[in-house]
């Protein structure tokens, strides 16, 4: 039996809100919006994207799962993001890691990655 994964859902409030802000920062686009969904993505033949679904409680612990974001320049993409409406979270990443830790605006985290060619060098370096 074949599978694969069609959508990852993200509870929100602001379905269009927090939809436009995940489209601004992927560069993707609104495919379908209805009342209780938004569904986003790179294009409508893209075969996953992410729905936005509505929830009448407030988000209360860290996300138990999150997205990696990987871009060119870590440094600029994490002031783009701030720029659009992240903020900077602290979940206890500590100093010394490869990633920068944000949170959208209805407080779900996710992470902004060093470039690879970066990740090599600190994973080598001495502790």
């Amino acid at each position: 039996m074949a599978v694969s994964l069609h959508h990852i859902v993200v509870d929100a409030h602001d379905l269009p809100g927090l939809a436009d802000f995940w489209c601004r920062v992927l560069d993707w686009r609104i495919l379908s919006q209805k009342p209780r969904e938004v569904v986003i993505g790179p294009d409508e033949f893209a075969p996953t994207g992410i729905c936005f679904m509505p929830v009448s409680d407030r988000k209360t612990v860290k996300n138990r799962l999150h997205f990696d974001l990987a871009p060119d320049d870590q440094e600029a993409e994490v002031e783009r993001l701030l720029a659009l409406g992240a903020r900077r979270v602290d979940i206890g990443q500590g100093d010394r890691v490869g990633w920068v830790v944000l949170a959208d605006p209805e407080g779900n985290e996710f992470c902004v990655l060093r470039p690879k060619t970066s990740l090599i060098s600190f994973r080598d370096a001495p502790s």
